[in-house]
């Protein structure tokens, strides 16, 4: 029996869909990726900044693309084919693609950080147990490490997938999330108790409304609530067509959004005041006003923080790198799910080939950044995070207000219930959201 003629896996709840899809969504762009471009672009400036283009952005789009895959209930290939219509249908599928080779950009870069992150985790557990040797090695960073921790993080997020949407996504969305959360909070507690960390606090909390206009700041702040929300590469489409219909979607997407969002902002409380205890216990820490080695600063300054409290600091150390790990496969296994949907509902492979085969790929794509990390690394981050996901966010407004059954989509259901709130989302969509885009768009290029 091919696998089309299988009855489709699904959530089963809407809080497993929450938890999963804000899983996906509360990733290493939230607790690695916010804090430090809040540290990089003045601190509560950019949160305000952040706050804003979620609000009036983001989270309109995140409805977008949650909405065209859950009217679909197919994979973001077929669902935006299907959307675009017949006229259109050639333009949407090829979208569709494009969005599934984001998803695999994501998953090449996102796995090797996130092999980082397990690697110092494991580095706190071998010092703890007195295996000094071997911890310098995992804390170290190498080609080497890359290649031994990089396909064990593929293997990890693989092995939930196979599992299925119900057995595997949802079973470990719903244990992983709450203890993210809970170790979280714990470690912030305690961070906040040092000396130093007020002065990073008040960075943080007390935006400088000077800087608030700066377009790059604002590029930044749209990028990372794009990546930090999982948009434009079909990840929050393909859970949303695992959903029924007839779901209160509004309300969904703004659990996922307001989770997602406090989950960064709570990520923020950790990370800068606890590099402001390092910079009071003597570690250097900013250089004319930005961190030292950016996105790596977390992997020098706090193991090192750590290292200064004893065995204590050990514990805290794999705690919050275990934090990590799990904030980093919650979200792998969203990204992984689009080209396996694809395989699985378009090619009829069955579920086990078609996550080992897209492991495999993402495996290769790794490689290659591992090869030559230098020079594409940050490349293959800045294309997906700052022109990639927001275009393809664009593309989504457009197919809603634009192109569906040649018109707006959102008005027509609107009309039909009578609905005036969802009549003005469906008008937000069709005029504000791609003219708001836009305009970021010219500022950072002029």
């Amino acid at each position: 029996m091919s696998s089309s003629a299988l009855p489709r896996d699904s959530f089963h709840s809407r809080i497993g869909f929450v938890l999963a899809a804000a899983g996906s969504a509360i990733g290493l762009g939230n607790i690695w990726g916010f804090p430090t471009q809040a540290a990089n672009n003045g601190g509560g400036a950019f949160l305000f900044v952040y706050l804003i283009v979620t609000l009036l952005l983001a989270l309109p789009a995140l409805y977008a693309e949650v909405y065209i895959g859950n009217q679909a209930q197919k994979n973001p290939v077929s669902a935006l084919a299907e959307a675009c219509g017949n006229g259109s249908k050639r333009l949407g599928r090829n979208a569709g693609i494009i969005g599934l080779v984001g998803a695999i950009m994501m998953l090449s870069f996102y796995t090797i950080v996130a092999g980082w992150m397990l690697a110092h985790a494991l580095s706190a557990l071998t010092a703890l147990m007195g295996f000094t040797d071997i911890s310098n090695w995992l804390s170290t960073s190498s080609t080497l490490r890359n290649l031994v921790f990089t396909p064990v993080f593929i293997v990890l997020g693989a092995g939930i997938i196979h599992q299925g949407v119900h057995g595997g996504i949802e079973r470990w969305s719903s244990r992983l999330m709450p203890m993210l959360l809970l170790m979280l909070i714990g470690l912030i507690v305690y961070i906040l108790q040092l000396e130093g960390a007020q002065a990073g606090l008040a960075l943080y909390l007390i935006p400088d409304f000077a800087q608030v206009s700066d377009p790059k700041l604002i590029i930044s702040a749209m990028g990372q609530a794009f990546f930090s929300l999982s948009i434009g590469v079909g990840g929050m489409m393909v859970y949303g067509s695992y959903m029924k219909k007839g779901q209160d979607l509004g309300k969904l997407v703004v659990s996922i959004a307001a989770l997602d969002t406090f989950i960064a902002f709570l990520a923020g409380l950790l990370i800068i005041p606890a590099l402001f205890v390092a910079q009071h216990a003597g570690q250097e820490v900013f250089t004319n006003g930005h961190l030292i080695g950016e996105g790596q600063l977390i992997f020098q300054i706090l193991p090192s923080l750590f290292a200064t409290m004893g065995m204590g600091g050990l514990l805290v150390s794999f705690s919050f790198f275990t934090l990590l790990s799990i904030a980093a496969l919650t979200s792998t296994i969203s990204s992984t799910e689009v080209p396996v949907a694809y395989l699985v509902e378009d090619k009829n492979m069955n579920r086990k080939g078609a996550t080992w085969l897209i492991s495999a790929v993402v495996l290769v794509a790794s490689m290659l950044l591992i090869a030559f990390f230098d020079l594409l690394f940050g490349l293959v981050i800045q294309m997906l995070t700052t022109i990639l996901q927001p275009l393809m966010s664009l593309f989504y407004f457009i197919v809603v207000g634009w192109i569906w059954q040649r018109g707006n989509k959102l008005t027509d259901v609107a009309q039909l219930q009578e609905n005036t709130k969802l009549r003005f989302f469906g008008f937000y969509l069709r005029y504000i959201c791609p003219i708001l885009l836009i305009i970021v768009f010219i500022n950072v290029a002029f």
